[in-house]
């Protein structure tokens, strides 16, 4: 049994949101397999993002893989956000993304930047402490001292030395682990049904629970 009761989601109404990842409409000739690479941009791209995607898009392919992606972010993204990022936006699941699910993905990205700058308070460059707490309390997610700290420590972008508080959190790993924070939370609740706090499960479902979150 997992007791969720005096902490987890926040109960009063926050006006404050993570931005929604937008699921991409794929263009009629995205299907894997049966891409036609564009000799353009398509109809109402921004050209300067379709500028950054052909850069990176080096055999003209069409689509960029995760390697490529980390490339194309200039915010020194570590390999492990970026294959999250790629996960939530290869809607097609090709293993790489096309333009659209690129746009779709660089919005997303964007919109996240806006949250990072609006919790740092101190202008630090970094998630850290109060800031964390504050920023998941605006989501909606009460965490207990305990909880924050493990994700201060997991998330940290410099390893933990065991003395004083945790490093900061850079940006992508703050994005990581307000997903990762999301991702559980929604997967506790589909087995809350009856949203009393406390779950059973099995072992195979406590496994996939913990082995889904980014």
């Amino acid at each position: 049994m997992f007791n969720n009761s005096s902490y987890g989601p926040a109960r009063h109404h926050s006006t404050y949101r993570p931005p929604p990842a937008q699921a991409p409409v794929p263009p009629y000739n995205s299907r894997p397999g049966f891409y036609q690479p564009q000799q353009g941009p398509p109809p109402g791209a921004d050209p300067q993002l379709w500028q950054w995607f052909s850069n990176v898009d080096a055999d003209r392919s069409g689509s960029i893989t995760v390697t490529e992606l980390q490339s194309a972010l200039v915010n020194d993204f570590d390999l492990d956000t970026v294959k999250m990022l790629m996960s939530i936006f290869d809607t097609d699941r090709s293993g790489t993304i096309n333009f659209t699910e690129f746009a779709g993905l660089w919005k997303y990205i964007s919109d996240w930047q806006n949250v990072f700058r609006h919790f740092d308070r101190d202008r630090s460059g970094s998630i850290e402490g109060r800031e964390l707490a504050e920023a998941l309390r605006s989501f909606g997610y009460n965490l207990s001292p305990g909880l924050l700290t493990l994700i201060e420590q997991k998330y940290a972008s410099e390893p933990t030395s065991g003395y004083g508080p945790p490093p900061g959190i850079s940006f992508d790993r703050f994005v990581r682990a307000c997903v990762a924070v999301k991702t559980l939370t929604e997967s506790f609740q589909r087995f809350d049904t009856d949203g009393d706090g406390w779950i059973q499960m099995n072992y195979d479902q406590f496994m996939n629970t913990a082995l889904s979150a980014p």
